[in-house]
């Protein structure tokens, strides 16, 4: 198989027990595999160079920042990112060869579906809809923007091309870590959030209403069963919260008084707190799902 000019880049950090499944999903056909690695502790700095990958050591830099550094690491200017617990399909991997099989790609950047694969199961529910992210692009013309919490490609404009085909994100291993993820990356988000403290107390009353909607008709959940409800419910939660640690936030620096806690901020506390103390450990690890 002809080799595509194309880097494609891998944040990972402790994924020893899945980045080979990403790396084995592009190795074939892609001209390299770069692994920003993040100094883990387990056995991903080796799995990844047994893959046949080159692997560069980068301390934290923050989302953005990490696949910023990745791009200065890849020899082509045409660049595929992906996270280490994604895998590019054979649909998309057709496509993607496709588009270069001529001539360059008539398009600068290219998005794609990534679509959720729920823990012991194979492929992504029916009518997955879950998310659509820039990934494969000319970095010379758009890059990933520098950002400590948001990793976006920054289009500035430029006319995006479509991939139909998905990749599959094996997001989370079990649901005990799906809760340890969304607790890690609210305390984040939180931290470097600016809403005004009246808007999230207004924000508090529909965030978990909302947020459940959201993910189980307006993503679609709903077709996964037991899972879909279970993961929508999760996701709700998890956002409901990061609310109350961004209004208990403010609120200690005193920016209003605290609001009446009969109306449940007291339960919102509790839980808020045990969360914060069970994630502590972990708050400052990256997270790549």
């Amino acid at each position: 198989m002809d080799k595509l000019p194309i880097s494609c880049f891998i944040i990972a950090k402790n994924e020893a027990d899945r980045i080979g499944r990403t790396i084995r999903s592009v190795k074939p056909w892609v001209d390299e595999v770069v692994v920003i690695d993040s100094e883990s502790t387990d056995d991903t700095v080796r799995v990844a160079a047994s893959e046949g990958c080159r692997v560069v050591t980068q301390r934290w830099l923050g989302f953005g920042g990490q696949k910023r550094f990745g791009e200065d690491q890849c020899r082509n200017d045409w660049v595929l990112n992906l996270d280490a617990d994604e895998v590019v399909t054979p649909a998309l991997r057709r496509e993607i060869m496709a588009l270069f099989k001529y001539v360059a790609p008539s398009r600068v950047a290219y998005g794609m579906p990534i679509e959720l694969v729920y823990p012991n199961t194979k492929r992504p529910r029916l009518w997955a809809r879950d998310h659509w992210y820039v990934r494969l692009y000319d970095r010379r013309v758009v890059r990933f923007r520098d950002s400590n919490v948001h990793d976006t490609v920054v289009t500035d404009g430029q006319a995006v091309g479509i991939l139909r085909a998905p990749a599959y994100h094996y997001m989370f291993r079990s649901y005990e870590h799906l809760k340890r993820k969304l607790g890690e990356r609210m305390l984040l988000s939180a931290k470097h959030a600016n809403s005004s403290t009246a808007a999230l107390v207004a924000r508090m009353a529909i965030e978990f209403p909302v947020n459940f909607f959201k993910y189980y008709i307006g993503r679609r959940h709903f077709t996964g069963g037991l899972n879909g409800l279970r993961y929508s419910w999760i996701q709700a939660d998890y956002r409901l919260l990061k609310i109350f640690h961004m209004w208990r936030d403010r609120s200690s620096k005193g920016q209003s008084p605290e609001p009446d806690t009969a109306g449940g901020h007291e339960n919102f506390k509790a839980k808020a707190d045990a969360d914060t103390k069970a994630g502590s450990s972990a708050a400052e690890l990256p997270l790549y799902g």
